[in-house]
């Protein structure tokens, strides 16, 4: 290993503001004390049609243009309450306040009051009740009548003009309707209804899962405890089953997408045509190497045409739905990872590539708008660096890529309706949270808001961001948190702070270098934090990141040794005063270095951590693992309960009672296991919790964390 001449790449120096002597609570480290939060824009968007845009502050909805420098005002609350009286079918609501809107277009906006949605007129101030909010889950709204699509127990109903259809209604325990938790919210699912572009149909997930094996969760609220059963399929055993509905609102006919065989495939990337006529739908096999893009017939469910096919040795993750945002509807956007990075892609509806849109070793990480007037499509991506976020324009003509956000750092961005503008949100290790307004060009044209640094009087230690190589010549982003008034003469402990595991980036060109404030506590607490991103974790391409795959906590091990050796390099670290802590992946990361490097660590706390990847979720844990059937000397391998004789130092292991991710198995088989071999561990839980531990309960998580490495890591100075 040796340590790149770019080492320190990115250095954040906190400007010293007097008095700057604040300590940071517990509670501030939860979230309890809005001060410490960079504060930004309420509700902000582009107002349709122009350049016009709106925002709600103090309770006030306020509208402004790129070229004005003063806000007008379009309502205040009081003004919205007045205009409530003239509709009867509203009276006796309660209006709590304005906190949120959407435009319908330049004239009009609909919120809601209690549980109707309304809209407002900013021509006549008149107020309008358009539906009733449903009192259910899944609440999805249409796109152009405002109706609602609800989940209640486990049947599918709409909320049309405040009078409930039921759509579907569960024939018995174990199949739902309508859910979110298809496929257990893997390849980009994060609904489970689908309204057409006119609103004609409604398509929907049907979820059988009555062949999965019930696992028990344990709630001790009771005098007597009872069992509360979660399906729970773990890989290699039986998944559910998930089918497509069609629900026609004008027949009230439902028909079943023809999605064939195997019955455990998922089924995902769900897309309308924008004729009705047609939906897409993607077809994940289960060893989810093979991915068919279909396009189906509504009327009848009949299969018209496999559009492509992608496979992958290792795995296809599809994560990002085709937009139709072409002048011609027959056209849409696609994006794949099929070369090694995720990149754009023109399709036809009868699955021509027309153009391969962008390339390059870097990832696109989303989609902004097209510019139709100037034909050129904006998007964000990693193309200065993987721990920043930019947005670009490449021209579809020329191909050319223009890079819109002048600053450094992680971006997003809002286009307006016109196209000739958008709203840049973004941050930096320079930057707490700004706003600007920036034209087609990428100049700035007007900064809405930029914040004010809301730990300025607090007293920080310096953040830096730096690479250093593995042995197979690759960077590795870590950030260093040094405690505030830092002497390179002194040694310091050390919390080593890790997750390591996909679809998760600890270190981003954002405020504080992504430190949370948490890491903050600790530097002043006398810590040096630190924190890398090993092979596995995104925005890398695909061969960073499926190293992993049928390995678990190997190549992830060995890269988060090289930012072990580094600090043991470093003189003013005491290589006898280290602590490592991590929760779910890093939980699993943290027992295993823990085990697997004994020695390396005086003191661990793994939370939720995945113990024996038998023990995980299908669709995740065959992803990256394969079946136990498939991969026995992969799961082997990855199985901490192979190692436990190996434990040296203090290991603290943590779960959550009902957890329903990782389940509470997993630890306890940990402990059954170290009381079989002799071992001694520390074992902690929190009943009444999910995966996490959170609200006020999280302080005591963290104090139970600090009390437990202070223990280990300061008393012996202390004495």
């Amino acid at each position: 290993m040796r340590v790149l001449t770019s080492l320190l790449l990115l250095t954040l120096m906190l400007p010293p503001v007097f008095p700057q002597n604040r300590i940071l609570t517990l509670e501030d480290c939860i979230g309890m004390n809005r001060e410490v939060l960079p504060k930004g824009i309420a509700n902000l968007q582009w107002i349709p049609g122009g350049n016009s845009y709106s925002y709600i502050k103090n309770d006030t909805l306020f509208s402004g243009t790129v070229r004005l420098t003063k806000d007008a005002i379009v309502v205040t609350s009081t003004g919205l309450s007045e205009s409530i009286k003239s509709e009867s079918h509203l009276l006796g609501e309660k209006f709590p306040g304005l906190s949120q809107v959407t435009w319908v277009d330049n004239e009009s906006f609909l919120f809601n009051i209690g549980s109707n949605l309304c809209s407002y007129s900013t021509q006549t101030n008149d107020v309008k009740y358009i539906n009733s909010i449903p009192d259910g889950e899944n609440i999805d709204k249409s796109n152009e009548k405002n109706y609602f699509a609800f989940t209640k127990g486990n049947d599918l109903r709409i909320m049309k003009e405040g009078k409930e259809i039921v759509v579907a209604t569960s024939e018995k325990e174990g199949i739902i309707y309508g859910t979110e938790r298809a496929h257990r919210n893997e390849f980009g699912i994060t609904k489970g209804t689908f309204w057409s572009g006119h609103d004609n149909y409604l398509a929907f997930y049907r979820m059988d899962e009555s062949m999965v094996t019930d696992y028990p969760l344990i709630d001790i609220t009771g005098r007597i405890a009872t069992v509360q059963n979660t399906k729970y399929p773990m890989a290699g055993m039986a998944s559910h089953e998930v089918t497509l509905g069609i629900y026609d609102l004008k027949s009230s006919k439902t028909v079943y997408i023809k999605t064939g065989e195997p019955a455990d495939q998922y089924l995902t990337l769900v897309t309308w045509d924008p004729s009705e006529k047609y939906i897409y739908v993607g077809i994940l096999n289960r060893g989810q190497n093979h991915l068919k893009f279909n396009k189906y017939d509504v009327t009848t469910g009949d299969l018209v045409k496999t559009l492509f096919e992608e496979s992958d040795k290792e795995y296809v993750e599809p994560q990002f739905n085709p937009l139709f945002i072409f002048d011609d509807p027959s056209v849409f956007l696609w994006q794949s990872r099929k070369d090694g990075w995720n990149h754009l892609y023109q399709y036809n509806t009868e699955g021509t590539l027309l153009k391969r849109i962008t390339e390059g070793e870097w990832e696109v990480t989303g989609v902004i708008g097209l510019d139709k007037k100037n034909k050129r499509l904006l998007f964000t991506a990693t193309k200065e660096s993987p721990i920043e976020n930019n947005i670009y324009s490449i021209g579809l003509g020329t191909g050319e890529i223009f890079r819109l956000s002048s600053d450094h750092g992680v971006h997003k961005a809002i286009f307006s309706g016109s196209t000739e503008y958008l709203i840049d949100n973004y941050s930096s290790t320079k930057v707490i949270n700004r706003y600007d307004i920036v034209d087609a060009n990428g100049k700035v044209v007007k900064t809405l808001f930029n914040a004010e640094d809301p730990l300025k009087n607090y007293l920080l230690g310096k953040v830096t961001i730096g690479t250093l190589e593995n042995e197979n010549g690759e960077e590795l982003y870590y950030r260093m948190v040094t405690p505030p008034g830092f002497d390179s003469s002194q040694k310091y402990p050390v919390f080593f702070y890790v997750y390591g595991g996909p679809h998760l980036q600890m270190v981003t060109d954002e405020s504080y270098g992504g430190a949370g404030l948490w890491d903050f506590r600790w530097a002043q607490r006398g810590y040096i934090v630190f924190s890398l991103d090993n092979r596995g974790t995104p925005n890398r391409g695909a061969d960073f990141e499926q190293v992993i795959h049928r390995n678990l906590g190997t190549a992830e091990l060995e890269d988060q040794m090289v930012g072990v050796n580094y600090l043991r390099s470093l003189p003013y670290v005491d290589n006898t005063r280290m602590a490592v802590d991590g929760w779910s992946y890093g939980g699993f990361m943290t027992t295993s270095l823990m085990l697997k490097r004994p020695g390396t660590f005086q003191v661990g706390v793994a939370g939720g951590p995945v113990i024996d990847w038998q023990l995980y979720e299908v669709m995740y844990g065959e992803r990256y693992m394969d079946t136990p059937l498939e991969n026995p000397d992969g799961y082997s391998r990855a199985s901490l309960l192979n190692y436990v004789e190996s434990l040296e130092g203090n290991l603290l292991m943590i779960h959550s009672v009902t957890d329903p991710v990782v389940v509470i198995q997993n630890s306890l088989s940990f402990i059954d296991k170290c009381i079989k071999s002799g071992v001694q561990v520390d074992y902690f839980v929190y009943p009444g919790h999910d995966h996490n531990v959170l609200g006020r309960d999280r302080i005591h998580l963290y104090k139970k964390i600090e009390d437990y490495i202070d223990a280990v890591v300061l008393e012996p100075v202390i004495r």
